[in-house]
């Protein structure tokens, strides 16, 4: 990255959206669905991965809805690049498959969760908020059955790495990187161990350091990988 502004986290207007899909009908019946919400905005909306990073740079957008196949540059290349850039937009990827080794590359590389292309227009908007105030978007039954149907011939070395990570977590980070895994909001989380919610965002924001998180999303695919849950 060279002169470009850091991008900045969702203010108190509307969640800036920017929406990346090779078909014209999906991204006009999205740009529909999203326009009748009053707390988005649909600030552009690109044909192909590989106008992504100049579309974000331009718009500035807080979430990004991330087709998977396109032509010249498919999500997940896109997805990989952006999370190179310092402090990039939240990610989520339209896939029609839901157990999808892309998907799972995505998430691994830095997508705060993935949606489904026929998902409800409310769920869509329910999910666009919990990424946008960085909270987890995958259920933990989604995370196993990606894991399980996505053969991962690195299994053993992320195992380890997984394993060498938690160590150096307290014993309450530790019980609240489980409880992410686990697909839980900060608001559970605190009245689970009688914290407040203050403390336990204070907690995930160490975890995302020391483990070496991009997200909440990373957090519970390696306690998946270390066998925690």
């Amino acid at each position: 990255m060279s002169d470009q502004q850091p991008f900045s986290p969702p203010g108190p207007g509307p969640i800036r959206v920017l929406i990346v899909d090779d078909d014209a009908l999906v991204r006009g019946a999205l740009t529909m669905m999203l326009t009748g919400s009053d707390t988005l905005l649909v600030v552009g909306e690109v044909d192909d991965g590989i106008k992504v990073r100049d579309a974000v740079r331009e718009h500035r957008p807080d979430v990004v809805l991330m087709d998977i196949r396109m032509p010249r540059m498919d999500g997940l290349a896109a997805t990989e690049q952006l999370c190179r850039e310092p402090r990039p937009p939240k990610i989520v990827v339209l896939t029609t498959f839901d157990a999808d080794e892309h998907v799972l590359r995505a998430l691994r590389a830095g997508a705060s969760g993935f949606l489904l292309k026929d998902t409800p227009p409310k769920d869509l908007i329910t999910a666009i908020h919990l990424v946008a105030a960085g909270e987890a978007m995958l259920s933990p039954g989604v995370t196993r059955r990606l894991l399980a149907h996505v053969r991962d011939p690195d299994g053993a070395s992320r195992r380890d790495r997984a394993q060498e990570l938690l160590a150096g977590l307290t014993a309450r980070e530790r019980e609240v990187a489980i409880a992410v895994g686990e697909g839980k909001s900060n608001a559970e989380i605190a009245a689970e161990m009688y914290l407040s919610v203050a403390t336990v965002k204070a907690h995930v924001s160490r975890l995302l350091t020391k483990l070496q998180s991009a997200n909440r999303v990373q957090v519970a695919i390696l306690i998946h990988d270390a066998d925690l849950i």
